[in-house]
């Protein structure tokens, strides 16, 4: 009788995906809500055939030096900037992902963050609960979204599933992506695709919808932080190191920038050894300028289970001797 393949989780995940994984593979689980040390992850890994990571997770040449029996690394998730996929391509190891689920809750998160900043609603919520609110009284006043520019910096897929949501709201549109949009979807979202340098100026919302890339690594720092239209809002749903978070508490306390709101922050970008270690505290302390979620861009059940089985899916496809529906890279 054949040996079921061994199969690491490095983080919890349903219990449908594990019965599902545990037809063909003997799978070794992360039972708790934290995440394991590197070293445990290694020390579990060490003669599996499957590996499944998630956002926290960071795979480089020496993990794979110490796990030499893997032929799949599942990424239940999107963006792999923390994960050095041509060292598992040169090891003949897959590396997949999962493109196509994480768009749309992203997309909702941003409009959250979008309305929740501009809106002032935390403020709201603070002086309630302060007992600070004992009936109506002008206050708090805010900014509208209706007839305000919004810029988007990258017209990919979550940039897209933003625009969509956003046509209802009335907004002049604009974006900036090396690809343009077609004619005709221009025309139907009402969205005009103009420079860097012009959308930063005219905008009064910035929202960044970029992948972590060489070029797109603090984007938005120093300098073109001061080109954005001053009193402007900034909402940062893609990668932390996107930005310079410094930058951004230098602009929110000199008045320049009017609010910062994120779910993604530069510590968790892993692959960057230079990465800060926390996140600035002065935009932790600015509470009246900031908006913060704890990277809650896929945190929809339905999503996170669908997710996990995609990963789980091309892990039992690869050890069927298949080619993966998600690989980064084909070998």
């Amino acid at each position: 009788m054949n040996k079921k393949p061994k199969v690491v989780i490095t983080h919890w995940i349903h219990p449908e995906v594990i019965d599902y994984l545990s037809q063909t593979c003997e799978v070794i689980l992360n039972e708790t809500q934290d995440t394991l040390s590197r070293e445990e992850i290694i020390k579990r890994t060490k003669e599996a055939e499957g590996l499944m990571v998630f956002m926290p997770d960071y795979i480089e040449s020496s993990f794979l030096d110490a796990c030499p029996q893997l032929k799949i690394i599942a990424g239940a998730l999107r963006g792999y900037d923390n994960f050095d996929i041509d060292a598992c391509t040169k090891r003949g190891i897959w590396f997949t992902i999962v493109p196509d689920l994480l768009a749309a809750p992203t997309a909702e998160l941003t409009i959250g963050l979008l309305i929740g900043l501009g809106r002032r609603m935390l403020e709201g919520d603070r002086l309630i609960r302060d007992g600070n609110f004992q009936g109506w009284k002008p206050q708090l006043y805010s900014r509208r979204l209706l007839n305000q520019t919004l810029g988007v910096v990258g017209m990919g897929k979550l940039g897209k599933a933003l625009v969509q949501r956003l046509v209802g709201f009335e907004m002049n549109l604009l974006y900036n992506d090396p690809i343009p949009l077609s004619v005709e979807q221009e025309t139907a979202w009402k969205i005009s695709r103009v420079s860097l340098e012009e959308l930063l100026k005219s905008s009064d919302y910035v929202v960044l919808m970029v992948p972590l890339i060489p070029n797109t690594y603090h984007l938005i720092n120093e300098h073109t932080l001061a080109k954005m239209k001053p009193n402007s809002f900034l909402i940062n749903p893609c990668r932390g190191s996107v930005v310079d978070e410094k930058a951004i508490a230098s602009a929110i306390q000199s008045g320049h920038l009017a609010g910062y709101a994120a779910d993604v922050f530069e510590m968790e970008d892993w692959a960057i050894s230079h990465r800060p270690q926390e996140i600035c505290n002065t935009l932790i302390t600015e509470k009246n300028q900031t908006f913060f979620t704890p990277h809650l861009g896929s945190a929809v059940d339905e999503i996170r289970h669908d997710i996990a089985f995609e990963a789980a899916k091309n892990i039992v496809q690869v050890l069927s001797r298949k080619i993966p529906q998600g690989a980064v890279k084909k070998l």
